[in-house]
């Protein structure tokens, strides 16, 4: 698991050798199955999280009971409640094992005093940090103005392997549609691949 980590940041980081594995050494790991939380809503989210194996997600749970997911982490990707865990503050969100995972586990002290030691390091948070906030404006923007149908569509072409990995209702509650309205797309859309390959 920490090899794995140390090939991901030798290969996206650019830090030198002994960097990773001052980073990885705080690090410690942890097997998740599936539908167990790595965090729970009213809890302080005290971890930065990289994702070794697996699949997790992030979601909200109104008081109505339905539930948004905000956004799914794969393989090789981070997550945390970044309030939460910047003010160290009670979250309001859940994290949640899709399928088994492995991750790693940094407790914040630890992980600023990285920070402070390793500024390549805090570089290459900035650029993943930057990533996320475009990634979820454009997601935001898709939510807003985009139809199901234009929703389910970018859905279906920015995570491709999602579909066979996770169960329709929670690409509903990510897509902000009922488990009705996605299933009639899908439907649709089945239809229509079926009329063109008659023609």
């Amino acid at each position: 698991m920490h090899t794995e980590f140390e090939l991901y940041m030798a290969s996206q980081s650019g830090l030198p050798a002994e960097a990773i594995r001052q980073i990885s050494g705080l690090a410690t790991s942890r097997r998740l199955h599936k539908n167990e939380a790595l965090l729970t809503a009213g809890e302080i989210c005290r971890h930065k999280t990289f994702i070794g194996s697996g699949l997790l997600r992030t979601y909200h749970i109104k008081p109505d009971g339905n539930e948004h997911i905000i956004h799914f982490s794969p393989q090789h990707t981070w997550t945390l409640d970044v309030e939460s865990y910047d003010k160290q503050a009670p979250s309001l969100v859940n994290i949640e094992a899709v399928e088994r995972s492995e991750v790693l586990l940094w407790a914040k002290p630890d992980f600023d005093k990285l920070l402070k030691d390793i500024p390549e390091l805090k570089k290459f948070s900035e650029r993943l940090i930057a990533g996320t906030i475009y990634s979820n404006r454009n997601r935001i923007l898709t939510i807003l103005s985009g139809t199901p149908e234009e929703r389910y569509a970018d859905f279906v072409n920015t995570h491709p392997d999602y579909l066979a990995r996770l169960p329709l209702r929670m690409v509903a509650a990510y897509l902000g549609i009922s488990l009705k309205t996605l299933t009639r797309i899908r439907h649709a859309q089945l239809q229509r691949g079926a009329q063109s390959m008659v023609k």
